[in-house]
């Protein structure tokens, strides 16, 4: 399952504002907004243009079946 944990994580890292990302990876902001705060689930175009927003793989954005970070 896609974690926004992780994709927060990178966010961070790179020092980007949620509305400088819904720009440079052609998501909505409210969308966006709907996956971090609301934690669904993004159709598969979307989490495609995430991962390649941020330069990961979409394996890279996975959690376990929560959403959730592992550990392993």
């Amino acid at each position: 399952m896609f974690s926004w944990e992780k994709v927060q994580k990178i966010l961070d890292s790179k020092s980007w504002s949620l509305h400088h990302f819904s720009i440079i990876a052609d998501v909505p902001d409210a969308t966006l907004r709907m996956y971090k705060f609301k934690e669904t689930i993004p159709s598969y175009s979307n989490a495609c243009k995430i991962a390649d927003a941020l330069g990961v793989s979409l394996d890279d954005l996975r959690g376990d079946k929560n959403g959730r970070i592992n550990k392993h």
